[in-house]
């Protein structure tokens, strides 16, 4: 998605006079601000309790234990989930119901084990584990989502960057690492709504990364679908065949779709889903099954009770969206009631997701955080959205308005609006 930029005078063509009678103003807002006393909290994207809320009825399901077959799902087995719920992934992702396994809660948790797995053993197509190899390097669009980047950084795989562009990771930079070096084994994608900036993947670069070769055979691309039907508008986008594109190119292999219904029923009671080729399937199932003898099929059958069928899930994301659409309405307020015209940042406005992506005036991200600290404002750490949380030009900051009520959205807001532009205004009058 194509951010929201300023268009009017910016403060960078205002006289040395004015930027310090400016300065003077904005330091009087912000002092106003800290006055307030405000305690609010913007750094992570969990669903607010009106939307947990719309769920309860979980609670109170199944109603029976036995799934359409007839089996007991108190019971062991199942190790790839129940069927009833693996069609409704399938469905939601574009899949056939044979390429899904449905286990626990965490997506997350899935990924942790694909990439544990490929290091430990390799994958079907892999020369030798992983581990084994000299370097395993994987491949980050920026700004991206930190637990992807703290997941590598933890199993000691060495992360390279390429752009996060509207359309998707830039294909031609991702191709160019790719082509020669073959200890860049894979690469994070958030196809849809990508956390933060909210862009979707094109069919044409999807086709791209899924057809472009790589030196290694094993090249792997986790497509963390995990916000494929969280839509903001009444445009509901439909995300790139992964599979399709990847069969059709030769790599069958390449993908891993992973998503989950953690941000759709209840955050930490939710079902994780993974889709890839038959022989991914198997591989993963080879594997889990010295883990689990089974996931938890009763919460399976609670979800496929709920919802009834993917439109199901549909419909219940539309109640989603009807409460967390005015709270993003609120971020574009805030920030362009401050700052359009200024120049000193630029923001998205997202079709959906969890997040709104926010880079200030390069330099000042770090101390834009600060600032709202001291103000009561709690906001992710400056850098997040990169590798080992180094932003190289400072200036990206990702902004969770889900969790807090709509009232204290425009607060958050508007104090950080003010927080952004001293942290400029103080920057320009310091030459």
């Amino acid at each position: 998605m194509e951010p929201v930029t300023t268009t009017s005078t910016p403060l960078s063509a205002l006289s040395a006079e004015d930027l310090a009678a400016r300065l003077t103003t904005v330091r009087a807002d912000y002092e106003a601000l800290k006055a307030g006393g405000l305690k609010l909290d913007l750094t992570r994207g969990k669903p607010g309790a009106d939307q947990l809320d719309l769920s309860n009825a979980l609670l109170g399901l199944p109603t029976g234990h036995r799934d359409r077959a007839g089996a007991d799902v108190r019971n062991y087995g199942g190790l790839d989930g129940l069927v009833e719920l693996r069609e409704i992934f399938a469905d939601l992702l574009g899949v056939d119901v044979a390429s899904v396994v449905c286990g626990g809660n965490s997506s997350l948790t899935v990924m942790h084990q694909v990439l544990t797995s490929l290091l430990l053993k390799g994958g079907p197509d892999s020369p030798r584990p992983w581990s084994q190899e000299p370097v395993v390097k994987f491949i980050c669009p920026v700004p991206g989502y930190d637990r992807h980047f703290t997941m590598l950084a933890e199993l000691g795989i060495e992360m390279v960057t390429v752009p996060m562009t509207p359309d998707g990771p830039d294909p031609v930079a991702v191709r160019a690492l790719v082509a020669d070096d073959p200890s860049v084994k894979g690469m994070w994608i958030v196809p849809t709504y990508a956390n933060p900036t909210g862009a979707v993947c094109s069919t044409a670069v999807a086709a791209e990364l899924m057809a472009m070769p790589t030196a290694a055979p094993d090249f792997r691309i986790l497509w963390d679908n995990a916000y494929a039907v969280h839509h903001l508008t009444e445009e509901e986008t439909k995300s790139a065949d992964a599979l399709g594109l990847a069969a059709v190119s030769g790599h069958p292999n390449r993908p891993l779709i992973f998503a989950s219904t953690s941000k759709i029923t209840f955050a930490g009671a939710g079902v994780a889903a993974m889709a890839a080729s038959s022989e991914n399937v198997a591989w993963y199932l080879q594997r889990l099954g010295f883990a689990s003898i089974g996931p938890d099929k009763i919460n399976h059958l609670r979800h496929v009770e709920f919802f009834g069928d993917a439109n199901g899930v549909r419909a219940h994301m539309r109640k989603h969206r009807d409460l967390i659409a005015p709270k993003f309405d609120a971020v574009e307020a805030a920030l362009t009631g401050r700052l359009a015209g200024l120049d000193i940042a630029e923001w998205t406005v997202p079709t959906g997701g969890y997040f709104v992506n926010l880079d200030v005036l390069d330099g000042t991200a770090s101390r834009v955080i600060t600032l709202a600290k001291e103000a009561g404002i709690a906001l992710t750490a400056a850098g997040s959205a990169f590798p080992h949380g180094n932003d190289p030009r400072d200036r990206n900051i990702r902004l969770a308005p889900t969790f807090p009520v709509l009232a204290e959205v425009e607060a958050a807001m508007a104090g950080v609006a003010v927080c952004v532009e001293l942290a400029a205004l103080e920057q320009l009058t310091s030459a």
